[in-house]
């Protein structure tokens, strides 16, 4: 009976991870394509995300938050994307670590189905992943560390 609420305990506490290593400006320069990631600290279990995507002459943005999925105080934590101004897609935390994150949605026919966020020193790993047209698809980044108003180089 302990072992069981112990694991019960632990599997609650995964799914409201501490997050604060995600925080912060982050970077990709990838020839013809600039990404730009920001996450505020979190504050009573809330963080505010931006990404702007430059890719030739089209941009491309994203607001986000992680957030508890309810008003209970205890309420698992959930990505919620919101892609160019489209409504809000719902991603629970499914499985966290010391400097990883996985969200993951219910919906089986929409991409991307799962995200994935990783800290090494200076960089954040970036990953989504599912199904687009019945094939499996993965797309990644690789942020680094950087100012709040800085750019690419040229």
């Amino acid at each position: 009976m302990l072992t069981t609420l112990m694991m019960t305990a632990a599997l609650q506490a995964d799914l409201r991870p501490n997050l604060e290593w995600m925080s912060g400006a982050w970077r990709v320069c990838d020839p013809g394509r600039e990404v730009t990631e920001i996450w505020t600290a979190p504050r009573l279990s809330l963080m505010t995300g931006m990404t702007v995507t430059v890719q030739g002459d089209r941009v491309g943005f994203e607001h986000s938050r992680i957030a508890p999925t309810g008003p209970a105080p205890d309420a698992p934590l959930a990505y919620f994307a919101q892609p160019d101004g489209l409504p809000v897609t719902v991603f629970p935390v499914v499985a966290s670590g010391a400097n990883r994150v996985v969200f993951e949605q219910a919906a089986d026919d929409d991409f991307p189905k799962r995200i994935v966020y990783e800290r090494d020193g200076d960089s954040l790993y970036a990953r989504i992943e599912g199904d687009a047209g019945g094939e499996t698809k993965t797309v990644e980044w690789r942020f680094h560390k950087t100012e709040l108003n800085s750019r690419c180089p040229t």
